[in-house]
């Protein structure tokens, strides 16, 4: 059924003859050709004002896909770039984007704002129409407009066509012939417990299999055209996939993005389902928790193992959301949904586009790319700024981290010694933050557009995303060892299956205090986070089951108990309470000879409240 024919007329600006197009940066799309508002006199012409850093504008460039196709005789659809952060000024930087991101429309780079500020656009994204007279007729800022624009549209060629002022043929649109590289910009990278590297390779809607050089080709995920579609390797499809995250049970959950959904990976089969979401965008008004298969999702960026659920970095909506595998729900963990840079619980605060995720004993880190800022909600559900202080606060400055400037990063990961390694997208660097110092250094520049990050023994492995392949770089020996307040030596622990065991006896004369609840508290976290298999997170339990991955190598397993006891005198009406805690920070190596054991001991003797003691060597 037709409802353009029964809906009201759309409602248009008054008419205003609209200002020529003009843009340094010249065009791209057009096979060399200019184009003028002049010569496309007797079209219907949609300028999209954009930038592609901006998530928001990238949901516009994939909503206009449909539009474009269904009235490709009578559109003309003109991307006019216009730049936020100085990277995104760089002609080649913005030849990659349209490449990037399948746009398939001419685009005007106009990099010194000159159509932007002829137009008097205020904000990312705006659509303007242009009558085929080269009127403005409507300007719509912000995305889900595409159905009240081609209602216009189509009276528009009503109209135009009643008058004989409307000019049908191909659309003026030739892009540059691909490069024929063996990825095409991709995004994420991970390690499998095989060695090889698992790859998003965004452009080309696949996920890779390389070997261990990083180089060599041994599997292709999805049939390389835009969808989504389960199945076999073949037959199935993404729509420029992101980050990846491994799970207890060898699969590989991926983020797909403009699928706006979770997709489950399984290496071994090479098969593909859905785990999470529609395939539509969220909007304002739908659920933020339920049926993982029923909510909608928002770009999902990244994906990261914390806590035993899958964490979710919703570019598309300022969030950060959770995927229970077990119970097969997703909801809001943290975010208002507004896009700003503001501390506080979790669930108050405010991020811009956050795009990286890793995880180290201190929680969920998070590279919050619109506000150019490393971010952390820790384990207690504060959201607090490591790095970075507002949406056009950017730059390229080492340092203290409180005068420290990023721009717009993409990546985090975790590194041995506790520190991040952040990919410092348009600054083409990887960039390093030590909360230990509160310093942040480079580790290595001259990389092109680094998205993301994986730590292989002494090395870390880059995705260069706009190099189209992934670098390897030495790690400097500072960051390959534990801080100073970890034990010195490193304790061989059994590969696979670990019982780990908290003693706590409460001092002479205290009982635990299980008034309110359980009295104790272990939480098990590990650095880098794929040491662990399974046995991450909280709970009430003194005992645990972990199970440790060999391929990972060396890594620091970071425990921290809490217990809570109060006087055990039966005549006191108000008996005192004391908090017990500890944390350890363990060095160790999964080694076919280690022990199958860990014991801690939390001793009522290290006093009430203390915040972390040294440990002693663990009795295996």
């Amino acid at each position: 059924m037709d409802d353009t024919a029964s809906a009201p007329p759309v409602r248009r600006s008054a008419r205003v003859r609209a200002p020529e197009l003009a843009g340094k940066g010249g065009w791209l799309n057009t096979g060399g050709a200019a184009y003028t508002l002049a010569g496309l006199r007797g079209r219907v012409v949609l300028l999209d004002f954009w930038t592609f850093c901006c998530v928001n504008c990238l949901h516009v460039v994939d909503e206009l896909r449909e539009l474009e196709e269904r009235h490709r005789d009578t559109l003309v659809v003109i991307g006019v770039h216009s730049p936020k952060f100085p990277h995104e000024a760089e002609h080649a930087a913005v030849a990659d984007a349209v490449e990037r991101y399948g746009v398939a429309h001419p685009v005007l780079d106009d990099p010194e704002l000159t159509t932007w500020t002829q137009y008097a656009v205020r904000a990312w994204p705006t659509l303007v129409i242009v009558d085929p007279e080269g009127y403005v007729v409507a300007t719509y800022s912000g995305e889900g407009h595409v159905p009240e624009i081609e209602r216009l549209v189509t009276e528009l060629e009503a109209e135009h066509a009643a008058k004989g002022t409307l000019r049908r043929g191909d659309l003026p649109y030739a892009p540059p012939e691909p490069e024929p590289t063996v990825l095409r910009f991709p995004g994420k990278v991970l390690r499998l417990p095989s060695g090889t590297f698992l790859v998003t390779d965004t452009t080309r809607h696949q996920v890779v299999e390389l070997a261990e050089d990083g180089e060599t080709v041994l599997r292709r995920f999805g049939s390389g055209e835009r969808g989504l579609v389960d199945g076999p390797p073949a037959r199935a499809r993404f729509q420029e996939p992101q980050g990846l995250a491994l799970l207890p049970d060898g699969a590989v959950v991926v983020a797909d993005t403009v699928n706006h959904a979770l997709r489950r990976l399984d290496p071994e089969s090479g098969e593909v389902t859905t785990l999470a979401g529609t395939g539509s965008p969220w909007r304002p008004g739908n659920p933020t928790e339920g049926p993982a298969r029923e909510v909608r999702l928002s770009s999902p960026w990244d994906v990261v193992r914390w806590r035993g659920k899958v964490w979710i970095a919703m570019a598309g909506i300022h969030q950060l959301w959770s995927y229970d595998p077990a119970a097969g729900t997703v909801a809001r963990e943290a975010g208002t949904g507004g896009e700003q840079l503001v501390d506080g619980p979790a669930r108050e605060a405010l991020f811009a586009q956050p795009s990286g995720l890793a995880v180290t004993a201190e929680g969920l880190w998070v590279a919050d790319s619109e506000s150019s800022a490393l971010r952390l909600l820790d384990t207690d559900g504060e959201v607090r700024t490591a790095v970075g202080a507002g949406l056009f606060a950017f730059g390229y400055r080492d340092g203290p981290a409180d005068g420290a400037l990023l721009q717009h990063p993409l990546g985090v990961t975790a590194l041995p010694d506790g520190s991040l390694a952040v990919c410092d997208t348009y600054n083409q660097a990887l960039r390093r933050y030590d909360p230990a110092t509160g310093e942040v250094t480079t580790l290595a520049g001259d990389l092109r557009e680094p998205s993301g990050a994986v730590v292989v023994g002494e090395d870390v492995v880059v995705v260069e995303s706009a190099r189209h392949r992934l670098t390897r770089l030495r790690l400097p020996a500072e960051v390959l060892r534990p801080h100073a307040d970890a034990e010195r030596s490193v304790t061989g622990i059994a590969v696979g299956p670990v019982h780990l065991d908290v003693v706590f006896t409460p001092p002479p004369g205290q009982k635990l205090d299980t008034r309110d609840g359980p009295a104790t508290r272990l939480l098990v976290s590990a650095s880098p986070p794929a040491l662990l298999r399974s046995g991450e997170g909280a709970g009430s339990d003194l005992s645990r089951a972990l199970e440790t991955d060999p391929a990972v190598g060396q890594g620091v397993l970071h425990v921290v108990v809490t217990a809570a006891a109060c006087d055990a005198d039966p005549e006191v009406l108000h008996p005192a309470c004391h908090v017990h805690r500890r944390e350890w920070r363990l060095p160790v190596r999964p080694d076919a000879g280690g022990a199958d054991r860990l014991v801690l001991e939390l001793s009522g003797a290290d006093g009430p409240g203390r915040a972390s003691g040294q440990a002693p060597y663990p009795s295996l």
